[in-house]
């Protein structure tokens, strides 16, 4: 530059670059209407939602502008109108909101993207308004993206919008077919409100049928304040409820009113066992209200693990999968509605948002601690852990936040006393002094696992054992680990010692020494035992199984082995009664140098068969039993 060039330099330009220019960005607008319509729905018929929800819009604008204007009143009786014309292929969905002048026509319809109804909302709440000491007559609008009302083009090839603002006199016809433009013209009709007409597709034929129409709004909008109706032969048929039941306080809500909800919500017959309705209020504010069923479902809650309480958005149902609750509280029922979640365009499917994850924390926390009152009512716990205990048992294997409160909820049969239920506080609460684990056998039922064996020796010493007989029941011990700084100890994991316990009844034959035949077995067996030895833990029976302190459980081997998956192998230890008569006369046989390869098969078989397994190879089994069973009553003075 030189000394008499006193140009001042492009802004922004340096070194000679130019300056950067501002350009506002392009859209083929047709193209992206059909991006709107074919892209942004997964399903056809969310599209009378979108209208539906703007009718209510419109609806609730009217009445909040009549606050301060009374002209703009809203007529008796208004509602949102269905009426589907299957000859001349056309739904109409009308209302008597607020409708809208020329210049709103033109900015709410012919602008992709602006909504209308949140224009609305930003200046009620920028401005202040006249009702502002009135929170519940503010408006709850639904509708936020400016992109709804294209759905319509899903399902019709033209779309016309008659409307007329109410305190105006003048009506406009908004008309387009969806691609990229439309015309505006002068209209009549006879009172303030939007008619919307759809000229139906060809291959949209059901949404021309009356119950088509009222299974959709039954399924979206069921809870929308105002009435819906459709025509349905030239009679006008109410179509939804109309009544949010949860937005409402408590003391106006009857026990039929709840009863006939929840059994409308879950297609049920029983009354729910549990209610809970609440208003959650500051910085995260929502309504609930769940039931807890009183019989279990016609479908199983164990081959669905997923909650189904339904997730509502200013009373507009939004999605049934949000997952609101865990899986093990999957068999509550109900709805969460909440004022502003972040939700994507479609309405379809929920962002990933914090809020929604303190919805659920607090949410979940209200149904555990409804749980922990209820279960100070025993014989009424008793019922509710029947139907849905194994299912609530889940939690205590996979919920690590909620887990040793679940633990003081759960319940169980144990030998204390057989058909009652106990809790784990009841049953550290008979604790011997000496005693430091909670012992539990896991079977596949109850009354099986009250004749096992393996409680022989816990009996005679008067231990308590908890009988569990849930599939769930052979995994969570591990991952509860303790409760009231008690561990939890499988009895079939062999090396729990007894031996500081006397026996209340003790045998009163001695002991035999099983060294020899110890050995004996363990070489007739091979692999198919991890260990033979010598137990004071049984008292009627000759031999019981268990597994080592390390590895699994016998139960939860069971399961895997039965569900065919794989898992390390891991051989049982057998274990022998010093006292017992068939081991006192197999001892004998070692002595005389006598064979025992098929009682050592047969031992190790009616060990499986005690803990409710089959032999190895159950026509040997059969074979060898048929055997012994000739010699026996051949000879019937001769031991064994």
């Amino acid at each position: 530059m030189s000394d008499q060039d006193t140009t001042p330099p492009a802004t922004g330009a340096h070194d000679g670059n130019p300056a950067p220019e501002q350009h506002e960005f392009s859209a083929e607008v047709g193209r992206l209407l059909d991006l709107v319509v074919h892209a942004l729905y997964s399903d056809r018929e969310i599209f009378l939602r979108e209208l539906v929800a703007n009718a209510a819009d419109a609806t609730d604008r009217r009445r909040f502008e009549a606050l301060t204007d009374a002209g703009r009143a809203l007529p008796d009786g208004a509602k949102i109108r269905i009426d589907p014309d299957k000859p001349a292929r056309q739904l109409t969905i009308s209302d008597d909101g607020a409708g809208m002048t020329r210049d709103e026509m033109v900015k709410n319809l012919g602008t992709i993207a602006r909504s209308g109804t949140r224009a609305f909302g930003q200046a009620i709440n920028a401005g202040g308004a006249a009702d502002a000491d009135k929170p519940d007559e503010r408006p709850s609008l639904i509708g936020q993206f400016g992109v709804g009302f294209y759905a319509a083009f899903m399902v019709a090839d033209r779309v016309e919008v008659t409307s007329r603002r109410a305190g105006e006199a003048d009506a406009w016809c908004w008309s387009s077919s969806g691609q990229g433009n439309f015309t505006i013209a002068p209209a009549t009709r006879e009172a303030p409100g939007t008619d919307i007409v759809l000229h139906i597709k060809s291959d949209a034929d059901e949404f021309l049928e009356p119950y088509r129409l009222e299974s959709i709004v039954r399924k979206w909008a069921d809870h929308i304040t105002w009435p819906i109706t459709i025509q349905r032969d030239g009679n006008e048929v109410a179509a939804n409820e109309g009544t949010a039941l949860w937005r409402k306080p408590k003391s106006e809500i009857t026990e039929e009113a709840l009863t006939e909800f929840y059994q409308h919500l879950g297609h049920s017959f029983d009354k729910p066992w549990a209610t809970l309705h609440w208003r959650a209020e500051g910085t995260l504010e929502f309504a609930a209200m769940l039931f807890i069923p009183s019989m279990r479902p016609f479908e199983p809650v164990e081959s669905v693990r997923e909650s189904r309480v339904r997730l509502h958005v200013r009373r507009m149902f939004i999605t049934d999968e949000a997952e609101l609750l865990p899986p093990f509280l999957r068999f509550v029922q109900g709805v969460v509605d909440t004022e502003d979640l972040p939700l994507n365009v479609s309405r379809e499917m929920l962002q990933s948002t914090p809020v929604l994850a303190r919805i659920r924390k607090a949410v979940t926390n209200r149904v555990i601690s409804e749980l922990r009152t209820r279960a100070k009512d025993a014989e009424s716990y008793a019922g509710f852990w029947s139907n849905f205990g194994p299912v609530l048992k889940e939690g205590l294997w996979e919920d690590f936040e909620h887990r040793a409160e679940l633990a003081g909820l759960a319940r169980f049969h144990s030998t204390h006393e057989p058909k009652a239920l106990t809790s784990l506080a009841d049953y550290v609460s008979r604790m011997k002094p000496e005693q430091d684990a909670i012992y539990y056998l896991v079977g596949d039922n109850e009354d099986a696992l009250a004749g096992s064996p393996q409680l022989e020796g816990f009996r005679a010493r008067g231990i308590e054992v908890l009988l569990l007989s849930d599939p769930v029941d052979a995994f969570w011990p591990d991952r509860l680990d303790k409760f009231e700084e008690k561990s939890l100890r499988s009895v079939t994991q062999g090396l729990a010692d007894l031996s500081r316990h006397a026996i209340e009844n003790a045998p009163e034959a001695d002991a035999t020494d099983v060294t020899a035949l110890v050995a004996a077995l363990k070489e007739a067996l091979g692999e198919d035992v991890s260990d033979v030895r010598s137990t004071d833990r049984l008292v009627s029976s000759a031999v019981v199984l268990s597994a080592s302190q390390s590895g699994p459980d016998l139960q939860l081997q069971r399961m895997m082995r039965r569900s065919g998956q794989k898992m390390p192998s891991s051989a049982p230890i057998l274990e022998l009664n010093p006292h017992h008569a068939l081991v006192r006369a197999l001892a004998a046989r070692i002595e005389r140098n006598e064979p025992i390869e098929d009682a050592a098969r047969t031992l190790l078989d009616l060990a499986r068969v005690q803990d409710g397994e089959l032999p190895r190879d159950p026509a040997a089994f059969a074979r060898r039993i048929s055997e012994a069973l000739a010699t026996t009553l051949s000879l019937p003075h001769q031991d064994i």
